[in-house]
């Protein structure tokens, strides 16, 4: 029995014989072709009419440009900044790159940098591809509308605010209830910037009205300018006297969104998720250890995000065929809005620049991950 390779030759030496040969010749050299390789004659006709390619086993498509080192360097790169997507982080590698070889993390020879600033966002969704992770898992809704001074406390729509002054700011609160409402349990306020994307966490000890208008005082200490206003849901934790009568106090122009409309306040919403509960999880948290460690790990976090996470910001809409298309401007981080901000004092740009330059982002990433992972073990130890 013949081999296919020895087949493929005797084809291959019939071919130009039979392509010059006569009909009757043909119908011949078939018999003789049929004869000798066993191929049924439809088979053999076809084969002699076409001469095979070489197949590959390449996949379509151009070649790999960037593979090997250059693929390690971009997912070490990724990691330290907090695995943000590559439209956030393809305008950010240059900055980020600079401060990773100031502090001594990180050492690229001028081809391997080369390559990663050349990359485009598609390229880098593609090189990181395979070291993807995503999680599906959703907490509990832990909001109870207010009734009491909803009349005073006005309904912001869209908005009476100057959205592109510095100062104004969405704020919400993050239940770490694990899968049930039941008892006392950890919140963390999240509040985020609307002109620069600056965005502080604070851990409190429970959903309180009074412990509500301590984080919102600790929140006006922290930030780097002015608070000038808050916008809240219809919870009772911020709609009570308390807080309006510190707002009042302190000429800090407070708002609300209207009940049960979420995307009213999608500013918060995003960073609830993207900063608390990527950093977090959805684990219950009751203990006053868990209290100290969540306020070890906000105050790495509240340099790390804003300094070293840039964000893009919506700057226009455009409706297509009736689809929308949505344009956002270059993604830049909170730290680089504010320096670029004409409102902010140029003294806290300096003081903040300062900072910026003391800072190594790989040391946050580092302390950051230590603090999750304290986090971790004592809520497994607190299951027991």
């Amino acid at each position: 029995m013949m081999s296919r390779k020895s087949k493929a030759e005797v084809i291959a030496a019939v071919r130009e014989r039979y392509w010059k040969a006569k009909k009757t010749q043909k119908s011949q050299i078939l018999d003789e072709l049929v004869a000798t390789t066993g191929y049924n004659r439809k088979y053999a006709i076809n084969l002699l009419r076409h001469e095979k390619r070489k197949t590959s086993h390449k996949k379509p498509g151009r070649k790999k440009v960037y593979r090997g080192d250059v693929v390690k360097i971009l997912e070490q790169i990724w990691e330290w900044s907090g695995y943000i997507c590559s439209k956030r982080l393809q305008p950010f590698m240059g900055e980020f790159i600079d401060r990773l070889e100031a502090c001594g993390e990180l050492v690229l020879s001028e081809e391997h940098k080369a390559a990663l600033l050349r990359m485009s966002p598609a390229t880098m969704d593609r090189c990181l591809k395979e070291c993807r992770y995503r999680t599906k898992k959703h907490g509990l809704s832990t909001t109870k509308p207010g009734s009491l001074l909803k009349s005073q406390i006005q309904v912001r729509i869209f908005t009476p605010w100057d959205e592109e002054h510095v100062g104004f700011m969405e704020v919400d609160l993050v239940a770490h209830c694990g899968e049930t409402t039941v008892g006392t349990y950890l919140h963390t306020l999240c509040a985020t910037d609307l002109a620069t994307g600056w965005t502080e966490c604070l851990a409190l000890p429970a959903k309180t009205q009074e412990e509500t208008m301590k984080a919102i005082d600790m929140l006006r200490a922290r930030l780097p300018f002015p608070l000038l206003g808050i916008d809240s849901d219809n919870g009772t934790e911020f709609i009570n006297g308390l807080l309006l009568r510190y707002c009042q106090q302190h000429q800090i122009n407070f708002t609300r969104c209207r009940p049960y409309q979420k995307n009213d306040q999608a500013h918060i919403e995003q960073k609830n998720w993207s900063v608390v509960r990527k950093a977090v999880g959805y684990d219950r948290f009751e203990s006053q250890e868990m209290l100290d460690q969540l306020r070890s790990l906000y105050e790495d976090m509240h340099l790390f995000v804003n300094f070293f996470q840039p964000v893009m910001k919506l700057v226009g809409k455009t409706v297509v065929d009736h689809k929308t298309h949505r344009i956002h401007d270059r993604a830049k981080t909170p730290y680089q809005r504010v320096l670029d901000s004409d409102q902010v004092d140029p003294a806290i740009k300096e003081k903040l620049t300062s900072m910026y330059n003391s800072l190594n982002p790989v040391g946050l990433w580092k302390s950051i991950q230590a603090a999750r992972a304290r986090i971790l073990k004592i809520d497994r130890l607190g299951s027991f």
